[in-house]
């Protein structure tokens, strides 16, 4: 660590500094790890491998592939990515001498956990360390776990007396920051000759790279991926295997979706696959093998429990949406003009509002679960909202200040929404895994519903009638058959702060409630449906339509839902398409810029259609959570468009991102050879 006054001086400064290295040789893939006799990146680990986890045996397992009429399966691959957010990761340390406490803003997803984390470290109490999480221009999961940085400026903010700042650029977020998505499926599923699944068997790797993330491990993505891989499928038999493996590369952490767009992607292309084999079509596949409404609640073979969503329903609206029936004879007349077009589909299941008994079976030392929100109206009745989550653009000051309105029976202009700070807010887990509208959310619901109570009790004494009388709404708490007979809610309000005497003897005070809220978990569900073209000539390949229904539970904004779904299809079209961070064989990141690491721009985004919605009854809202849906099922729909349009040639789409050069690669061969006619 070199610190300076400037950021040119600490540039001059680290170059100045001399090391000398020992080179040795690296572990830079999947296939260099676990081959026998490789190099280990840490002592003591067997094979590169710190996580080993494989399911219940069946004895009849094998006998069901070996009894099946069709059986598909292949290697699935995807590509190692960065969050890439807008804002980089950014802190500053001040050591505050005259109240012995030290001040850490930080670009960060979850403050209370960087509390923890440092007050660990530096052995001071947490009441001595605050942590302040200004407005964070995107973090996507790269900012909800710790990184060193956040660590070591407070340390240097401590030892030298005087506020330290570090900020990354560019460069260094895509070769140092956490990454993401490096996964590889060795997958195959066995289907009856109708087309219903009979049993999945998975082998699942995941690149980690060197070192395990905090708080959730280097476990994050392989337990997410055995646990939940069934997706919204009715399955009678799983197994799986899976493992981290440890690379000389970048560590992971917790990218939005977290496995699932990789794992839904598998079973979405071995649907594709199957539905082929037996000679029925992408819908009708998805349509024998969904759980329906009657299954609910619903045990997945993983102990998961399901409650009511609508898998069917979703898949009939994408595609009477796509117009599915008519898609057949619209690609055989492309096919004849010369034209590569395709449809594709993807259903899946996304568990949100995880809480702490999902989060505990993880067996972490520090176990995410509940959150907490404190409520408090001033003399003017107007009131502030604390909440233990922490938005990273997502809206949830507008959201919040919508569920706490709506119980308090004010508008939503006279609620201000407190996040991101220790000092301010209830202790929380912050913002991850699309659980602050369901957790947040449900908290601030269940702390706003008490201080409303409060609100109806003093104005009860105003009023001369039963608190149970009482009702609240545009302002005003009225009683019930007598909307004449009302006090407001600010003149309540003042009446507890400022003047007591018109009130009996106790009631003097504040307005205040706190509440919190830990549930089960829930599952929101979608499909979507993508048709691209590929230019035969390049291999480029062009989104025309993009259509998404997705149920989310109540939609509590639709505003904001829809940036939502739209900013998720966009990283989810950037996994299919584009995205990508490649080392060469010594271990060197070559993609350390925006001009080698292809982010999609406006231009390769289409419009989306998004169709949405059915209440839930696990969350105090309504609402299942949708923030990582959009990224889910997006490369799952392109990856079956793109085969699809190229059916006709045998080629396969088993590899993300699908790259230009390696579709025009295989157009090629195939035309050599010919063509497969499906």
């Amino acid at each position: 660590m070199v610190l300076a006054d400037t950021p040119h001086a600490a540039e001059d400064g680290a170059e100045a500094v001399k090391i000398e290295y020992e080179p040795l040789q690296p572990v830079v893939s999947l296939d260099t790890a676990l081959v026998e006799n490789a190099p280990t990146v840490h002592e003591g680990t067997a094979n590169n491998v710190l996580l080993d986890v494989v399911g219940p045996e069946d004895p009849e397992f094998e006998e069901v592939f070996e009894q099946a009429p069709v059986v598909v399966g292949a290697t699935f691959d995807s590509g190692r990515q960065s969050a890439a957010p807008m804002e980089m990761r950014a802190c500053l340390a001040e050591w505050d001498a005259r109240e012995d406490t030290l001040v850490l803003h930080t670009s960060t997803q979850v403050p209370y956990v960087v509390r923890t984390a440092v007050s660990d470290v530096l052995g001071i109490p947490q009441q001595r360390l605050r942590v302040i999480a200004p407005d964070v221009g995107g973090g996507f999961g790269q900012k909800c776990v710790v990184g060193r940085e956040e660590v070591l400026v407070p340390i240097a903010a401590q030892r030298t007396g005087r506020p330290v700042k570090w900020a990354e650029d560019r460069q260094e977020n895509l070769t140092a920051a956490f990454h993401g998505r490096e996964q590889r499926y060795e997958a195959r599923a066995a289907f009856d000759e109708e087309g219903r699944i009979l049993a999945l068997k998975a082998d699942v790797l995941c690149d980690v790279g060197a070192y395990s993330c905090y708080p959730f491990t280097c476990g994050v993505e392989p337990l997410m991926a055995a646990t939940e891989m069934p997706g919204p499928y009715r399955l009678p038999r799983y197994w799986y295997r899976t493992r981290a493996v440890t690379t000389n590369k970048a560590p992971m952490a917790p990218y939005r979706g977290v496995s699932r767009p990789q794992f839904t992607f598998v079973m979405e292309r071995l649907m594709q696959k199957a539905a082929k084999r037996v000679g029925i079509d992408a819908v009708e596949i998805r349509r024998r093998n969904l759980i329906s409404a009657e299954e609910f609640p619903y045990e997945s073979q993983t102990g998961v429990v399901y409650d009511p969503g609508s898998y069917l329903e979703s898949l009939e609206k994408c595609a009477e949406v796509m117009d599915a029936r008519g898609w057949e004879r619209a690609r055989e007349d492309a096919h004849r003009e010369g034209r590569l077009i395709g449809l594709g589909f993807c259903s899946f299941a996304e568990r949100t509002g995880y809480g702490t008994r999902a989060f505990a079976l993880r067996k972490m030392a520090v176990t995410p679960g509940g959150d907490n929100a404190r409520l408090r109206m001033d003399p003017s009745g107007h009131v502030t909202v604390s909440v233990g989550t922490c938005g990273h653009g997502q809206g949830h000051q507008t959201t919040l200040a919508q569920i706490a309105a709506d119980e308090l029976g004010i508008s939503p202009d006279h609620i201000t929404v407190r996040q991101g700070d220790t000092e301010s807010t209830p202790y929380g887990w912050g913002t991850f895994a699309s659980r602050s509208a369901v957790i947040g959310g449900g908290a601030t619901k269940k702390a706003a519903a008490l201080l409303a109570e409060r609100v109806k009790e003093v104005a009860s004494h105003m009023l001369e009638a039963a608190p149970g009388d009482l009702s609240i709404a545009d302002g005003k708490v009225f009683v019930n058959g007598s909307p004449d007979r009302f006090v407001t809610v600010a003149k309540a309000a003042r009446a507890v702060h400022v003047e007591p005497h018109l009130l009996p003897e106790g009631e003097f005070g504040t307005l205040d409630a706190n509440a919190g809220f830990d549930p089960p978990g829930t599952f929101s569900n979608a499909t979507h449906g993508a048709v691209v073209e590929i230019d035969p000539e390049t291999g480029a390949v062009r989104i025309d339509r993009y259509v998404v229904v997705e149920d989310c539970g109540v939609v509590i904004n639709p505003m904001i839902v829809d940036g939502q779904v739209r900013g998720g299809v966009a990283q989810g079209i950037a996994s299919a398409l584009y995205e990508q961070l490649v080392y060469d064989d010594e271990g060197q990141p070559v993609t350390s810029t925006l001009i080698d690491y292809s982010i999609p721009t406006t231009m390769e985004i289409p419009p989306v259609e998004i169709f949405l919605e059915t209440p839930c009854e696990f969350s105090e809202t309504g609402a299942k959570g949708m923030g990582e849906g959009g990224t889910i099922g997006a490369p799952g729909a392109i990856a079956n468009a793109v085969a699809d349009a190229l059916s006709h040639l045998g080629i396969e789409v088993d590899r993300l991102p699908i790259t230009p050069d390696r579709l025009w690669a295989a157009i090629k061969e195939s035309r050599a050879h010919g063509g497969v006619r499906s």
